[in-house]
């Protein structure tokens, strides 16, 4: 009876920590710096860190978490992504002092805060060589679920994700105000103007992007995160003031700059300063055995470089979903398609079935996506003339392709037989009747031209008279689903042009 009511005390401090209203001024930064999920081939200073007990560190992929997604050109974007900073983020020179006092060791002594043209970033203050070390954080300084006060922990239990945890904990450390140990952390995360995530668009901006698969995405996320809103309202502790925008934009908050760890999901303080870019193999790693995240440079940098790191292999639907913001030319942009056997297909029972039995596998690349044997991820396709495999383009699509063409039940067994001779796979290798495998790609030809017209007059409907100057949240959201659709119509127009190509040999054969 004792340790209850103590244990009832405590849980009643904390209900009244969320309580008590406390005014916390917020300086005006921008969401770009949020490290993420990598996934890369290592360089050698990196395979000697791992050789060290260091592993990489992983972004959050919300798509877990919804439970119902060397050229000339190469060097010239390279170059681009440096700054030059004629002076430091005066208003962030306490910082970093503060957070290495807290963590007991020194954190960087090549960087220091800058600002660059995406806002907060961080800056070269010496030269840096590649494989020298950026930055270490112990974790003792980073923010994870175990952070949150024991009782609030014990009642959440494992009811609701890691990501709604620490998003909890970033709304109790901002009700404590300046009582809070982490205030200089937490009042330098984004304020909610500034954040661009889909999840904060309304439905008329979400229709700027309704050809692209991020539609139905940004739909499940929201409903994912107030089932978990709705979760945690249960517990008693939780009072009636902590609004589903509160908890939103704190969900936002965590998924856009957090990371796997082995404490759950950890956001790093200092980290969050670094920018973006797909052409960067500058990564996390965990130490275990020290207890810290480490980020150590895969480039040389002179001094007021900006520093960049990759948040991950990421398409631009995942960037502006998660992070809120979008590349052009982004290299790992990807479209996902949609396939199904038209109803009106006397066989389509069949089809189903023989997929069924089959069982077309769930694919799921970096950004969190799947392929199944409805919906695929098509990346661009490059060298089509001379590439004859169609990377890029999925097998699963070509072979879902083959199945809804076949025409007759026998065809449909001779796929299946082919399939158990070889390595149980269903539709894999060309069609022994040449006029049925054009027939098949044909149909993946016809329904990308449909999707290319759509994603056209969608584009089309988001220009605006070159007079007119963009300078709103709405303008800027257009200017990314802009971005998006344009990225993701370049990958279709590759693998509409590599099907093209594709049947064209056929016939020549």
């Amino acid at each position: 009876m004792k340790f209850k009511k103590e244990r009832d005390t405590e849980l009643k401090k904390e209900k009244e920590t969320f309580l008590e209203p406390v005014s916390i001024t917020i300086p005006e930064l921008a969401t770009d710096g949020v490290p993420r999920h990598n996934n890369i081939a290592l360089k050698p200073h990196l395979i000697r860190l791992l050789s060290l007990k260091m592993v990489i560190s992983h972004r959050v992929k919300l798509s877990n978490t919804w439970r119902p997604p060397c050229s000339v050109l190469t060097v010239i974007r390279r170059l681009r992504c440096q700054f030059t900073f004629s002076t430091c983020c005066s208003e962030c020179n306490d910082f970093l002092p503060w957070l290495e006092h807290k963590a007991g060791l020194e954190i960087s002594s090549s960087l220091s805060i800058g600002n660059s043209a995406h806002g907060k970033s961080l800056v070269a203050r010496h030269p840096i060589k590649a494989g020298d070390c950026l930055f270490k954080v112990p974790y003792n300084v980073q923010l994870a679920p175990d952070n949150l006060p024991k009782g609030i922990d014990t009642l959440l239990g494992d009811n609701v994700s890691n990501a709604a945890k620490v998003a909890l904990l970033v709304l109790y450390e901002q009700k404590l105000g300046h009582k809070s140990e982490w205030v200089p952390y937490i009042t330098r995360l984004p304020r909610l103007e500034y954040m661009h995530n889909t999840i904060f668009w309304d439905e008329n901006e979400l229709q700027m992007i309704q050809p692209s698969s991020l539609y139905q995405h940004t739909i499940m996320h929201k409903l994912f995160v107030e089932q978990e809103f709705l979760t945690i309202k249960k517990a008693d502790f939780i009072p009636d003031v902590l609004t589903l925008e509160d908890f939103k934009y704190a969900f936002s908050l965590v998924t856009s700059r957090a990371w796997e760890s082995s404490r759950g999901v950890s956001m790093i303080p200092f980290a969050d300063f670094a920018n973006h870019s797909d052409l960067s193999d500058t990564i996390v790693l965990s130490n275990e055995e020290e207890q810290l995240s480490e980020v150590i440079a895969d480039y040389s940098y002179a001094p007021g470089d900006e520093v960049l790191i990759r948040y991950g292999k990421f398409s631009n639907a995942r960037l502006l979903l998660d992070f809120g913001f979008t590349l052009p030319c982004n290299k790992y942009e990807q479209v996902q398609v949609e396939l199904s056997i038209p109803h009106e297909d006397n066989l389509r029972q069949l089809k189903l079935e023989l997929l069924s039995r089959h069982k077309m596998p769930i694919l799921k690349d970096v950004n969190g996506l799947s392929s199944s044997d409805k919906s695929f991820a098509l990346k661009e396709v490059r060298g089509y003339a001379h590439d004859g495999k169609g990377r890029g383009i999925p097998q699963s699509i070509r072979a879902f392709a083959r199945v809804v063409c076949c025409t007759s039940p026998q065809e449909m067994n001779d796929l299946a037989v082919e399939a158990a001779e070889n390595d149980g796979r269903l539709a894999r290798c060309p069609l022994k009747d040449k006029s049925r495998e054009i027939e098949a790609h044909q149909f993946l030809h016809s329904k990308i031209n449909e999707l290319i017209q759509e994603y056209n007059a969608s584009i089309k409907s988001l220009e605006l008279p070159t007079t007119l100057c963009m300078v709103g949240k709405h303008d800027l959201r257009r200017e990314m689903a802009q971005c998006l659709l344009i990225g993701e119509l370049r990958v279709l127009k590759s693998a509409a042009l590599w099907l093209e190509h594709y049947c064209a040999t056929l016939l020549r054969v």
